[in-house]
């Protein structure tokens, strides 16, 4: 019969093969300025709507004091700012300054990388085991403390492109009363994709909680140095996760690491809540046209950012 023992036992030794396997022990995190503590600070603060040190310290378990000092540390070095809540003037909301979001781009880029390397190994059948593994062992560990299930982003599988198609034509219809015209424009975006597919310039994201897909999102080539965003979309009771952004965080990395060097999209005005997302990573309106292609009067915008 197993023990508490054996189990401590192995927790440890695979918390001494993971810090090890993925590099964590390094003085500097990818070979950039910033040590652990650091870079994961830099990576709350680039991947929130909104970020306090209270909730960093309840979300992160830090002592109030340790994390006084990381980030007094990053704010010395620029890469931080801190104003004033305009809700509560006794707190003060964390921003990453111009530099300290090229430190987060940077590091994300190159955990991508690092990671992809070490899992070039593995055949798909074993990366589908080891996800399955990972989720199980967060959903474990997390247990009631854990506010959102757990989602994982994955390749697409058979039928997949199908089910996309199919859930984005049904929600936009029923939130914002389009037409079968948007149908029409999604079957041509998904049917082109995958006929003209070049899986070194191109990807496809599956976001996927408790067994079933509630998100995906595209990437594909506009030109030799250009990638567009596209088909961007979360089914709405998994809205509020952040996966939105995160998906639009992996196009990004991907696109930097095919070789692009700027990333263009798409979109509608009525979609406040992507727009927000593309805003915050770092897209500008470059581009409007009144249009009412899918049965009601919208403005398509275009979003463009440099990568």
């Amino acid at each position: 019969m197993e023990t508490a023992n054996e189990t401590i036992a192995q927790v440890r030794r695979f918390s001494r093969f993971y810090t090890a396997w993925i590099g964590v022990l390094n003085e500097a995190m990818y070979d950039s300025e910033l040590k652990l503590g650091e870079a994961r600070i830099v990576y709350e603060i680039a991947h929130r709507d909104t970020a306090t040190a209270s909730q960093l310290s309840d979300d992160l378990g830090l002592d109030p004091g340790y994390l006084s000092r990381l980030l007094k540390t990053l704010e010395e070095r620029g890469l931080i700012t801190r104003k004033p809540s305009t809700q509560d003037a006794r707190r003060n909301i964390l921003a990453l300054t111009a530099k300290g979001q090229g430190q987060a781009d940077t590091l994300n880029t190159r955990s991508d990388e690092q990671v992809k390397r070490l899992l070039e190994p593995l055949g798909s059948a074993e990366r589908a085991a080891l996800r399955e593994a990972l989720a199980t062992a967060e959903s474990l560990l997390g247990g009631l403390s854990r506010t959102a299930p757990v989602c994982l982003f994955r390749d697409p599988e058979p039928g997949d492109m199908g089910w996309v198609l199919h859930r984005q034509a049904i929600l936009y219809s029923r939130e914002y009363g389009w037409d079968g015209r948007f149908e029409t424009l999604a079957m041509k975006i998904c049917g082109e994709f995958m006929q003209s597919f070049d899986p070194e310039k191109e990807r496809v994201w599956i976001a996927e909680m408790d067994d079933r897909i509630v998100g995906s999102v595209f990437v594909s080539r506009a030109s030799d140095n250009v990638a567009k965003l596209r088909m961007l979309y979360v089914e709405p009771d998994a809205r509020g996760h952040g996966i939105g952004r995160k998906l639009v965080g992996e196009c990004m990395s991907f696109a930097r690491r095919s070789g692009y060097t700027r990333m263009t999209l798409w979109t509608n005005n009525v979609l406040t809540a992507a727009r927000a997302i593309y805003e915050k990573a770092g897209f500008e309106l470059v581009d409007t046209n009144a249009h009412d292609d899918f049965g009601v009067p919208l403005i398509g915008e275009t979003w463009e950012r440099d990568l």
